[in-house]
């Protein structure tokens, strides 16, 4: 099991702006270790950036002096950005890998730390890749909720659906806990409530699973789609080209086969160009 520490231990706040000579530099404004595995953390983000909730950007930091030229390159991965298109700073949620060449030392970053963010925001997990829809699903494999915290914060989302259904797969119950203090988050958020109507998470319908630690239900989410235990779980019907959307961020096994899924169920993959019934994220960190 994940040991936890408690959240004030974990969260810190920011400090004194430090002089960034990165280039396309931003502050790092706030982080937070959810557990040995992972962390959020929130940046400054440039006046001049527009981005579509559910998008990704490069972030990354400077890698190691070249031995013969001393010349340092940036080190960049693609990033979701997991806050909403209206947010004044730029949130992110990461893994830690130990020998990955960034995150290795990504998550030693502390509030006033400056990072490379390449302001060009691009991906296929927008509204604009979906036709209409009654019920709108989201598939998530650990950090790759990210996008879905930018989705489930913004208006269009719940203008678009009736029915907003986000299902998050993690090994351990500790992976849930962002996701889920940030979906509990949206039920006492008042700029939100008055912002997108009065009682709008009541459409949301959240479905966590984990693969390995003992918890309230346990699975691959596409063992359980298979089953039928999901849609007799949520009281929907079965996924149907009708009335479902779905859009999909995880590990590169479970895209290919929940789009083959999806695909079974009669649903066609849409892309900005040519808007359809779901959409998978094809970007991935180290």
């Amino acid at each position: 099991m994940t040991e936890m520490r408690p959240v004030t231990d974990q969260a810190t706040d920011a400090t004194p702006v430090k002089k960034l000579a990165l280039p396309d530099a931003q502050t790092v404004t706030f982080v937070k270790h959810w557990t040995d595995r992972l962390f959020s953390f929130r940046v400054t983000r440039p006046a001049s950036m527009r981005f579509r909730s559910g998008e990704f950007v490069m972030i990354g930091l400077m890698g190691d002096p070249d031995p013969k030229t001393g010349k340092q390159k940036p080190l960049l991965r693609a990033y979701s950005i997991a806050s909403p298109s209206w947010d004044e700073e730029l949130e992110f949620y990461s893994i830690k890998v130990q020998d990955g060449p960034l995150t290795s030392r990504l998550q030693h970053i502390q509030p006033g730390d400056a990072i490379i963010l390449r302001p060009k925001p691009v991906g296929t997990l927008v509204h604009d890749a979906l036709l209409p829809g009654k019920r709108i699903w989201f598939f998530a494999t650990g950090t790759g909720f990210a996008p879905f915290a930018s989705l489930l914060r913004e208006p269009q989302t719940y203008e678009d659906y009736d029915e907003v259904i986000i299902t998050h797969t993690c090994r351990e119950v500790g992976e849930l806990q962002y996701g889920r203090e940030l979906i509990e988050s949206l039920k006492t958020d008042e700029m939100l409530n008055e912002l997108i109507g009065e009682g709008f998470w009541k459409k949301i319908k959240y479905y966590p699973t984990t693969t390995r630690e003992e918890s309230p239900k346990m699975g691959r989410i596409t063992d359980l789609m298979r089953k039928g235990e999901v849609f007799a779980d949520l009281g929907v019907p079965q996924i149907n080209p009708v009335e479902d959307r779905a859009m999909v961020c995880g590990n590169l096994a479970f895209n290919l086969e929940i789009k083959e899924m999806l695909e079974g169920y009669g649903l066609v993959e849409g892309a900005n160009s040519n808007p359809q019934h779901y959409v998978v994220e094809k970007a991935f960190l180290d």
